[in-house]
Parts: C-alpha cells; sequence; structure tokens
C-alpha cells in the first residue's frame, strides 16, 4: 500500500470486493442451485464465501490503524447495501424499489455519525 494513499481506499477497496463474494455466496444458489439439495448450496456458498474471507480480513486489519470498530462496521454496511441493490436489480432481476433510496438515506446518517468528529 504506498504511504500517500488513505487507509480508507484500500479498507474499502478490498470491502467491494470482499462484498461481491459474500453476496453471491449468500444469494446466487437462489438463482442457480434451487433444484439442488441445500447441503450442496451450502458448500459451493461456503466455497465462494472462503475468497470473501481472504479478502475481508485484510481490508479490516488495513482499515483498523485508522478507524473505530464501529466506523469500520458502517463502512461494510454502506458497501454492502451498495453492491446489494445492483445485484439484486441486475442479476437476480428483483424490482428497483424506492426502499432503497430511504435505506441509502438512513445509512448516509450513520456514516455521518460514525465519522463525525
Amino acid at each position: 500500500m504506498p504511504v500517500w494513499l488513505p487507509t480508507w481506499v484500500p479498507t474499502a477497496l478490498l470491502l467491494i470486493a470482499s462484498n461481491v463474494f459474500m453476496t453471491f455466496a449468500w444469494y446466487g444458489h437462489l438463482k442457480h442451485l434451487n433444484n439442488k439439495p441445500w447441503i450442496v448450496a451450502a458448500l459451493i456458498s461456503w466455497g465462494i464465501a472462503l475468497f470473501e474471507y481472504l479478502l475481508q480480513v485484510p481490508a479490516n486489519r488495513i482499515g483498523a490503524h485508522t478507524m473505530t470498530l464501529a466506523q469500520l462496521k458502517i463502512m461494510q454496511e454502506v458497501i454492502t447495501l451498495s453492491v446489494f441493490i445492483p445485484f439484486a436489480f441486475f442479476y437476480m432481476q428483483q424490482p428497483l424499489k424506492l426502499d432503497y433510496l430511504w435505506a441509502a438515506l438512513c445509512m448516509l446518517g450513520a456514516v455521518y455519525f460514525m465519522f463525525r468528529n
């Protein structure tokens, strides 16, 4: 990590990549493995989740140098919502709801309170 790069940048990038794997691990089986036994879906999901953890653990270790645990959690939740909405709409063909906007606004409020000085 370059010294001039703020800590939150690699943290956020790793968490974004981690959340892509997490979202597929948690929900992708609903689209592709509906006709398989749940244990098959669980094992495949665990395999995908391994890659999530290989990115998420270093992200949190990097971020913990300059952010509090609560700040890391809020960052992760905002990223989760930011990854989930396009996944649900484009990949899972779910309708885009105005409720996503309201949830995002609530998350922005959480970000404000967690990162204010």
